[in-house]
């Protein structure tokens, strides 16, 4: 199930400035293999934020071939440089995201970690500006206090897939995926350390600034 209708995503992603060659060829990438990635509207509304908020030190939290990355690298280049933390589980994935941004002018910028995602943002000395979460879904609510812990006040945190495709709609889907994304959104909402809204765009982006 797509919780956002083809027609109004497809809208959102016209509305987005022109991207570098680069950049459509990760997109152009993603869909010729189907590889998930963010999206044109997500990525602009991911360096949007970034930029509002004059972030320098960004965490990424499951990261892909970067798509994702390029968008917060470019805007800590913008807001004067900084670091962007890329984490993968994947070596090879590591490699493709460092070609990509070597062509992209981040060599500065990115700093690449292949592992565990919220174990290497444990062991990383705090505060971040912004923090993105996209790391497998039955290990969101375990991340929680770990982002908490290293995100700075007035920090920001973005989590993808808040909507899940769907199935946090189905009350008969118990799985831990699900159930990760349930549980995770409940203790952010509930949890008055935090200014929570849910952007129904893509699947789903839960941001929240903490206090």
């Amino acid at each position: 199930m797509d919780p956002i209708a083809p027609a109004l995503s497809a809208f959102l992603d016209g509305l987005v400035p022109p991207r570098s060659a680069e950049l459509q060829a990760m997109e152009e990438r993603a869909a010729r293999t189907d590889f998930p990635i963010v999206g044109p509207a997500s990525g602009q509304l991911c360096y949007q934020i970034a930029r509002m908020i004059r972030a320098r030190r960004v965490f990424e939290l499951g990261s892909g071939f970067g798509y994702s990355t390029a968008w917060f690298a470019r805007a800590v280049q913008e807001n004067g440089g900084g670091v962007v933390h890329h984490v993968v589980w994947d070596e090879d994935l590591s490699r493709q995201a460092r070609e990509h941004f070597d062509r992209l002018g981040y060599q500065t910028i990115v700093r690449y970690h292949v592992g565990e995602a919220v174990a290497h943002l444990r062991e990383t000395p705090p505060a971040f500006d912004l923090i993105f979460n996209d790391i497998e879904k039955e290990g969101y609510p375990e991340a929680l206090p770990v982002i908490r812990d290293k995100l700075r006040p007035g920090g920001v945190l973005i989590t993808d897939n808040a909507l899940w495709h769907g199935r946090i709609f189905d009350d008969e889907d118990r799985s831990p995926a699900t159930q990760g994304v349930r549980a995770f959104t409940r203790a952010l909402v509930r949890d008055p350390g935090w200014i929570v809204s849910l952007v129904p765009i893509r699947d789903g982006l839960l941001l929240a600034m903490k206090r």
